[in-house]
C-alpha cells in the first residue's frame, strides 16, 4: 500500500479507529479506504468493529446528525428520503463492463473506465464536513462456508445503523477469512445535502463491478439503492455462485411444522406484492428468513441460509389482524427504524393500511404534512408513502426459527415459486421432478401488475425464479445452473408452484388470504410422502378428502366440494397461451437457452392438448383420480 495512505488514514482515523484497521493485516482493504478518503474528503473516519460500543456511537450519530428522529417508543426512529428518492433507482443502477466483456442486450450495463471516471467525479469531495463510516458485516452465518466477509463505506449513519440491524458483525470474520476468500466492497455518499436529504438527485447512480465485487452508491439515501449488503449483493452474489456451484436466490426460508413435532424447511420465491413474507410469517410457523438465500450441497442434500438476520420491508397494510407478531414488534420497545411513515407530534407513527385512523396532520417525507396537501405538480401527498419501509432484527420476532444462525444451514425438502396470476394456476401443484419444476414453474413464472404499479393493472410480467431484476448472469446460463444444481443430489427438493390469486367467472378471488396455511402444510405432508396427489397434465394437485380434513384442522373451515372444483378445475386454453408465451420469449428475447427447456416446454404443451381433445377446455378433478400418482 502507498504510504500516503497510510498517513491520510493515521490523520483522519483516532489512534483505537487506525489500530481497527492494521490489525486486520489486509493491505488491500486499506488501499481500498485509502483511495475513497482522499477521493471523499472526509472531515474524519470512524472504524467500525464487532463492539457493542460502536453500534451504540452509530445508533447515537443517526439521531445527532438528524437522519433519525426518536419516537415515543425506546428504540424507536424514523428516517425519511426525499420526496424524489423513495424506491431503487433502475434506470441508473448498471453494471460495470470492461472491454470485451459481455453479459446480454437486457442487462442495463456502462463501460467500465467511462462509469468509474463518472461516479469518482460524483464522490469527489462528496464527503467534505461529513464523517465517514467503515463497518464491517458478514453475508450469511459467520464461521461457515456460507460466509461472505463484507466492508462498507458510508457518510450515512442511517445506512450503517440499517445494516447493523440487518446483517451479522463481520470484523472478527473479516480478521479471519479476507486473506483466503474474496470479500464484498460498497463505497456510499448521500452527496451534498438539502434539508437534510440527497440534494442532487439527478446525479443519482448505483453502479456495481462485478470483477472488482465492489458496489458504487452516491446521491442516494433510499434503502433499496444504498444498503448495499441487501439486494445489490445479491447480484455480486450470483455472479459469486456461479463460478463456485451454489446458488444465491431472492427467496424466502421458513420451517413448517408437520406431525408429531416435525419441522420440514422451505423456500419460496415471490414477486412482490405476492404474498412473499405473509407466507414466511404465516402463524404456527417458524420464519429463518424473507428475502435473500444461498443454496448450497453438501452430502448428497440441499441447505439453505438466510443471508440477513433482520427485515426490511414494505410496511404498508401492516395490521394487527393480519401481522400480530410484526405488529407486536412495531409496537414495543425495542430496535425499530421506520421511514417514509407520518409521525405526530406525539411521536406516534402510522402508515397506510394500518387500521387506525387518518391523522389530519404530523410529518411526513414531504415535511410538514396536512390533509389535502398537493405537491408541485398537483397531486395529493398521501399521509405515508406507498413503498415506507421498516427495519427490524429477526431476533425480535416470536417465531424466529432455533437454526437461524446455523452455520451449516438448514436442509431444505422443497422449494416454492409463486405468482400473482388470476387465470392460470390453481392454488398448490407439484411439480413431476426437479427439472419440471425448475422450467414449468420457476423459469415460467410470471405475475400480473396490481394498481399500485405504474402502468396498466393485470399486465403479465415475466420474472423467473422472482429474480430477473437481480440477475448479474445471462438467464440461459442462470436457468443451466438452476438445472445442474441437484446433480449428486439423491433426494432433490421438491418443487411446488402457489397461486393466492386465482379468479372466478365473477372476478372474486376463489380463495382467502388465510387458506396459504391449507397450502403450506399439505406441501409439507407430500415432501414427508404422508399423503398421495392426483396427476394431472401440469403436475400433482392435492385430493379433495386431505384439503377437507386440512381446511378443519388448520381454519376449522368445512371446504367445499364445490370449491375444491372451481381451485383445482385444469384450465386448458389458459395454460397453453401461457406456454406459448414462455416459448416466445426464451425463443426471442434469451440467449443460450437449454435445450431441455424447450424438450419440457413442448411435452407439457402436448400432454395439455391430448387432455383437452379428450376432455375439453375446463377439466375437472375428477377426471385424473384414476391416474396414478408415482411419488406415492
Amino acid at each position: 500500500m502507498e504510504e500516503k495512505y497510510h498517513q491520510l488514514l493515521r490523520d483522519k482515523c483516532s489512534n483505537q479507529s487506525y489500530q481497527k484497521l492494521i490489525d486486520l493485516g489486509a493491505p488491500s482493504l486499506l488501499e481500498f479506504i485509502g483511495k475513497y478518503v482522499e477521493l471523499c474528503k472526509p472531515i474524519s473516519v470512524y472504524v467500525c468493529d464487532d463492539s457493542q460500543r460502536d453500534r451504540e456511537y452509530i445508533t447515537n450519530k443517526a439521531i445527532e446528525c438528524g437522519e433519525e428522529i426518536p419516537l415515543k417508543i425506546k428504540g424507536h426512529t424514523v428516517h425519511f428520503d426525499g420526496y424524489y428518492d423513495q424506491a431503487r433507482d433502475k434506470k441508473n443502477t448498471r453494471y460495470l463492463l470492461s472491454k470485451g466483456m459481455y453479459l446480454g442486450e437486457s442487462f442495463n450495463t456502462i463501460e467500465k473506465e467511462v462509469g468509474i471516471r463518472e461516479i469518482h467525479s460524483f464522490f469527489e469531495n462528496s464527503m467534505q464536513g461529513k464523517e465517514m463510516f467503515v463497518l464491517f458485516f458478514c453475508l450469511g452465518p459467520t464461521d461457515s462456508e456460507f460466509s461472505i466477509p463484507c466492508v462498507q463505506i458510508t457518510d450515512s449513519s442511517y445506512v450503517a445503523h440499517s445494516e447493523y440491524i440487518l446483517y451479522r458483525p463481520g470484523y472478527r470474520q473479516f480478521k479471519k477469512f479476507s486473506s483466503s476468500r474474496g470479500f464484498f466492497k460498497y463505497v456510499h455518499s448521500a452527496g451534498e445535502l438539502k434539508n437534510g436529504v440527497s440534494k442532487n438527485i439527478e446525479k443519482r447512480r448505483i453502479y456495481i463491478d462485478l470483477e472488482e465485487n465492489t458496489v458504487y452508491s452516491v446521491n442516494t439515501q433510499y434503502g433499496g439503492n444504498t444498503i448495499g449488503l441487501k439486494k445489490l449483493s445479491l447480484r455480486l452474489a450470483i455472479r459469486k455462485a456461479d463460478k463456485e456451484g451454489w446458488l444465491a436466490e431472492h427467496m424466502l426460508i421458513m420451517g413448517v411444522r408437520g406431525p408429531k413435532g416435525r419441522k420440514t424447511y422451505f423456500t419460496g420465491a415471490f414477486p412482490s406484492a405476492c404474498g412473499k413474507t405473509s407466507t414466511a410469517m404465516l402463524p404456527g410457523e417458524s420464519i429463518v428468513g424473507d428475502d435473500i438465500a444461498y443454496l448450497r450441497k453438501k452430502d448428497g442434500k440441499v441447505y439453505a441460509a438466510n443471508v440477513e438476520c433482520g427485515i426490511f420491508c414494505i410496511i404498508r397494510d401492516v395490521n394487527p389482524k393480519d401481522d400480530p407478531i410484526i405488529w407486536e414488534v412495531l409496537n414495543s420497545p425495542g430496535e425499530v427504524i421506520f421511514s417514509n411513515i407520518l409521525i405526530t407530534k406525539e411521536g406516534i407513527p402510522f402508515w397506510l393500511g394500518d387500521g387506525r385512523p387518518t391523522p389530519s396532520k404530523g410529518i411526513n417525507y414531504s415535511g410538514q404534512w396536512y390533509l389535502g396537501k398537493k405537491d408541485a405538480q398537483g397531486r395529493e401527498i398521501l399521509y405515508a408513502h406507498k413503498n415506507a419501509r421498516y427495519t427490524v432484527s429477526l431476533y425480535a420476532l416470536k417465531n424466529v426459527d432455533s437454526e437461524l444462525d446455523n452455520p451449516q444451514g438448514v436442509e431444505i425438502k422443497g422449494i416454492i415459486y409463486g405468482g400473482r396470476d388470476s387465470c392460470i394456476w390453481p392454488p398448490v401443484q407439484e411439480s413431476f421432478n426437479w427439472v419440471h419444476g425448475v422450467i414449468t414453474m420457476g423459469a415460467s413464472l410470471e405475475s400480473e401488475t396490481t394498481s399500485a404499479t405504474l402502468g396498466k393493472e393485470g399486465v403479465r410480467e415475466f420474472n423467473p425464479m422472482s429474480n430477473i431484476d437481480f440477475l448479474s448472469i445471462p438467464l440461459g446460463r442462470y436457468i443451466e445452473n438452476h438445472i445442474k444444481f441437484t446433480e449428486g443430489v439423491s433426494n432433490p427438493p421438491i418443487i411446488f408452484a402457489v397461486n393466492y390469486f386465482l379468479k372466478g367467472e365473477n372476478g372474486k378471488y376463489l380463495t382467502a388470504m388465510e387458506d396459504k396455511r391449507v397450502w403450506i402444510k399439505w406441501m409439507e405432508l407430500r415432501v414427508n410422502k404422508d399423503i398421495e396427489a392426483i396427476e394431472t397434465p401440469t403436475g400433482y394437485i392435492p385430493k379433495y378428502q386431505d384439503l377437507k380434513r386440512l381446511f378443519k384442522e388448520i381454519l376449522n373451515k368445512d371446504y367445499s366440494y364445490q370449491d375444491y372444483l372451481q381451485q383445482f378445475t385444469l384450465r386448458v386454453p389458459e395454460n397453453l397461451d401461457k406456454i406459448e408465451r414462455i416459448l416466445q420469449i426464451y425463443k426471442t428475447e434469451v440467449e443460450d437457452t437449454p435445450a431441455v427447456l424447450w424438450e419440457v416446454l413442448l411435452a407439457q404443451q402436448e400432454r395439455l392438448r391430448e387432455a383437452q381433445k379428450r376432455y375439453g377446455d375446463y377439466i375437472s378433478p375428477g377426471k385424473w383420480e384414476s391416474k396414478k400418482d408415482n411419488r406415492k
